[in-house]
């Protein structure tokens, strides 16, 4: 039996080795600096990196722009060098989010329940424009997009030039304000196929759609970005779904009858509301099955293409522009990545990249099962049983193959970043 002393003794070390802990990892005072070292020291995250970094936290997204990699955290958010992995600055932000493409990107960023926004240089943190007054913002390669309101009913929405910082163009938009706010809130459009073993925006800042479809108490307001004009304004009945996709305003009918439901698309010219193609029977996965035909869900799709499903079963992409079919599968066959140009599907254990413009494979990757895939400007990122292969978006050349269980993030013109816990990777492409 253990004496009254030794029982003592023995919560005592327990207690001091649990405040040396604390200290040491909030970094207050650390007694054994080259020890802690040793502890705190991660694996690689995969092999042949360029630099690797361990970060100040878990990241909520990562992105490149231009020369810097931008980090996000709840509450902050880092710059690293994209050369050598060396932290460049940090700023307080409850959000940040891309905007504009190469080197003109810029990173924008703001706080929760707070109006305004500021537009930072990635290289430096230093602010090149600050608003006030706008309660949501949407980024895009070409525009930073605002919505402001005075009060009430008087809303506008605003687009700038993320390079110049100039205005570009500005709209009277009703009430919106009230049921949107901080980055990138949801549009009616389509709806981008994601995957578990990549972010959801390593895509980074897509292109601005010709038209874009703000929702205004229970209507759909129709913005013409070419010329920043209301196009059009349309309500959408209870069984109805309103999109803006291809540059045409979509109308989904899903209607309950005999224990299923019957789907029906019209795509529409605004302003005239001339009808430009229209398909029976094509199923966009906009209801849950049992939830009485109710539309909760935007089409699935990439951008200006839409991915539907026939009565039969089968997937088929469509341009949304024009209704024309672009891809057709079989049964057996399942779309993992879309966007304007290219899909990759799978059937069994063989992945197919397709030239949508061609309907035809361009390159054929085989022996992977059980496999995600990403999109992005700069390659095809395929994910199966901890390996990550990047393959070029024309021909399928491998740019990179390396064994990681690690989250891929971003992608640019030269390589990928990954990150595994708090530690963050720049794997260089071939």
């Amino acid at each position: 039996m253990a004496s009254p002393g030794g029982s003592w003794k023995g919560l005592t070390l327990v207690a001091a080795t649990v405040v040396v802990t604390v200290l040491a990892a909030t970094g207050v005072w650390n007694p054994f600096p080259q020890l802690w070292s040793w502890v705190t020291t991660s694996g690689p995250v995969a092999p042949g990196a360029r630099w690797q970094q361990q970060l100040g936290g878990t990241p909520q997204s990562v992105a490149i722009a231009g020369d810097s990699v931008i980090v996000e955290y709840r509450t902050s958010i880092e710059a690293y060098g994209l050369t050598a992995g060396v932290k460049l600055w940090s700023s307080d932000a409850d959000w940040a989010s891309m905007a504009g493409k190469g080197a003109n990107a810029v990173v924008v960023t703001g706080r929760l329940l707070t109006k305004g926004y500021q537009v930072l240089d990635p290289a430096t943190g230093a602010v090149k424009r600050s608003d006030t007054t706008a309660a949501a913002v949407w980024t895009y390669r070409e525009a930073i997009v605002d919505l402001s309101c005075a009060g009430g009913g008087d809303c506008r929405i605003t687009a700038w030039d993320p390079k110049t910082n100039t205005r570009r163009w500005s709209v009277e938009s009703g009430s919106i304000g009230f049921v949107l706010d901080a980055a990138n809130p949801d549009l009616p459009d389509t709806r981008r196929l994601t995957a578990d073993t990549v972010d959801d925006d390593i895509t980074g800042p897509p292109s601005m759609p010709g038209l874009l479809g703000f929702p205004d108490d229970g209507q759909i307001r129709v913005v013409d970005t070419a010329t920043g004009r209301l196009a059009q304004t349309v309500r959408p009945t209870r069984e109805q779904r309103i999109v803006v996709v291809g540059g045409r305003v979509l109308t989904v009918t899903g209607t309950a009858r005999d224990g299923t439901c019957y789907y029906g698309v019209v795509a529409t010219d605004p302003p005239s509301g001339q009808v430009v193609w229209q398909r029976d029977g094509l199923n966009l996965r906009t209801a849950d099955n049992g939830s009485g035909c109710v539309q909760e869900h935007d089409p699935a799709g990439g951008y200006n293409v839409l991915l539907g499903v026939d009565p039969y079963g089968r997937e088929v992409l469509i341009n949304g522009n024009d209704g024309r079919n672009l891809w057709y599968g079989d049964k057996e066959s399942d779309v993992l990545a879309v966007d304007d140009t290219y899909a990759v599907i799978r059937k069994d254990d063989t992945l197919r990249g397709y030239a949508l413009g061609r309907k035809k494979a361009v390159w054929t990757l085989t022996g992977r099962a059980k496999t995600e895939a990403a999109l992005t400007p700069h390659a095809v990122i395929v994910v199966s049983r901890g390996r990550v292969t990047a393959l070029t978006l024309k021909n399928g050349t491998v740019r990179a193959d390396v064994k990681t269980d690690a989250k891929i993030f971003a992608t640019g013109p030269d390589g990928m970043i990954a990150v595994s816990g708090r530690d963050m990777a720049y794997l260089p492409f071939a």
